[in-house]
């Protein structure tokens, strides 16, 4: 088990998790502003996978600006807690009111690139995942979605090709310490 400061403990299952892991490990030890969201430097971001109740389903949301199905989350913004601000932006982007983590470590990392647009240039996401579990509340979207939506995990692959979101159906019955 590998361990980076604000970030959390990693226990790699395959050569892409290692790849991630060590660029991500490089990332934080090099760049001062790993946390803080300069748009003219890459950063480390923090989403969740929220399950059902049930652990059946998770809940992907239409992200308005990529026009895509991916898992809740977002940046940093300074706050170098990554775990902190997956669950953070769980509750903001969600509408649920209780929401609690399925194990302490990290579930995923995966990096890749935002594309530009007109108020930032090209640049990388170290995107840091974790698990968490829907306790209570009703979901509804925030203003950055277009909608919400509670995906079983075996028609996963029926509402998103993305890798980064088809990752937890891949890596959830091997994870370690997880109560599922």
């Amino acid at each position: 088990m590998e361990h980076i400061e604000g970030i959390g403990s990693f226990v790699p299952q395959d050569g892409r998790d290692h790849d991630m892991w060590a660029r991500l490990s490089q990332f934080c030890a090099s760049e001062p502003q790993a946390f803080d969201r300069n748009p003219e430097t890459s950063h480390v971001t923090g989403s969740a996978f929220v399950l059902s109740p049930d652990l059946g389903s998770v809940l992907l949301t239409h992200h308005r600006k990529l026009d895509r199905w991916l898992q809740l989350g977002g940046h940093c913004d300074g706050i170098a807690d990554v775990a902190f601000v997956a669950l953070k932006e769980a509750y903001e982007e969600s509408g649920l009111s209780r929401i609690a983590p399925l194990s302490e470590r990290v579930f995923d990392v995966d990096i890749h690139e935002i594309p530009a647009n007109a108020n930032e240039p090209a640049h990388l996401h170290y995107d840091v995942r974790y698990l968490f579990r829907a306790d209570a509340g009703e979901i509804s979207p925030s203003d950055e979605s277009h909608a919400l939506e509670w995906v079983p995990l075996d028609r996963l692959h029926e509402r998103t090709d993305a890798p980064g979101v088809l990752v937890l159906r891949d890596k959830l019955p091997a994870f370690p310490n997880a109560v599922i």
